[in-house]
């Protein structure tokens, strides 16, 4: 809805696609559409963990792997529109 509105990707747009091209077992084009996929499942798949068995310095870590994250889509989202 985003792209038809206003005519530009937003930060998001790929993930859902990219996460069924995993399913789907096409790991290489999973990451062509969407390069943060592999490290948004494991910030979530840390913080699942996390939750449950309460790491001592887990905080620490997924803040780390959400600058990590963040960092990844940004550029990515840079490098798309130019």
């Amino acid at each position: 809805m985003w792209k038809k509105t206003f005519n530009i990707d937003c930060f998001g747009c790929g993930t859902q696609r990219s996460l069924f091209l995993i399913f789907e077992g096409k790991f290489i084009e999973a990451f062509y559409m969407y390069p943060a996929i592999y490290t948004l499942l494991l910030m979530f798949a840390y913080l699942i963990f996390h939750i449950i068995f309460q790491f001592k310095y887990g905080h620490k870590i997924l803040l780390g792997l959400f600058i990590l994250n963040i960092s990844i889509i940004v550029i990515s989202y840079i490098i798309k529109i130019t």
